[in-house]
């Protein structure tokens, strides 16, 4: 009787515990950290951005392959995840516009789709704009799936660069 009762009640059970909500399909991310690279110059050049991720599809990520269309250089989608950098300057946060962007292309991290993915991204960027005086940085970020949805954005704290 214990037996059938217990069996009665494993379904009751396993279907009144809540499952996991699956993230959303738009990414989402939020900042870990910033290390800046000591290259023994005593100047800094590169630090490594950490990011946290969620996605509700799995679909973050471009193959090298992905450089037609929408992927191709030509493109504004051409890079996966957006950098902008800030230069405090008198005071006032002002967008610098780099020669060089500082966006990057995050490698295709999911092959199962769709499926809620999550994880750290980090990313080697340049930290340095030698055409300019100021020392007071941040980056602004947003990261773009291969559907075009775009994440919130997120800052880095103030950050001092050795020149």
């Amino acid at each position: 009787m214990k037996k059938l009762l217990l069996i009665g009640i494993l379904p009751l059970l396993l279907c009144g515990c809540p499952r996991p909500e699956p993230f959303s399909e738009i990414p989402y991310i939020e900042f870990v950290g910033f290390e800046k690279v000591d290259d023994g110059t005593g100047v800094d050049n590169q630090a490594n951005l950490t990011v946290h991720f969620q996605d509700g599809d799995g679909d973050v990520g471009l193959n090298d392959a992905d450089t037609t269309g929408v992927f191709s250089k030509d493109s504004l989608y051409y890079y996966n995840f957006f950098i902008d950098y800030y230069e405090k300057q008198h005071g006032e946060w002002v967008l610098v516009e780099l020669p060089t962007p500082l966006h990057a292309r995050i490698p295709r991290l999911s092959e199962n789709l769709p499926e809620s993915i999550e994880g750290d991204i980090t990313i080697l960027t340049y930290i340095n704009n030698y055409f300019s005086t100021y020392d007071t940085i941040k980056l602004s970020c947003c990261l773009v799936d291969r559907a075009l949805h775009r994440s919130n954005v997120i800052e880095t704290p103030e950050i001092i660069v050795n020149k």
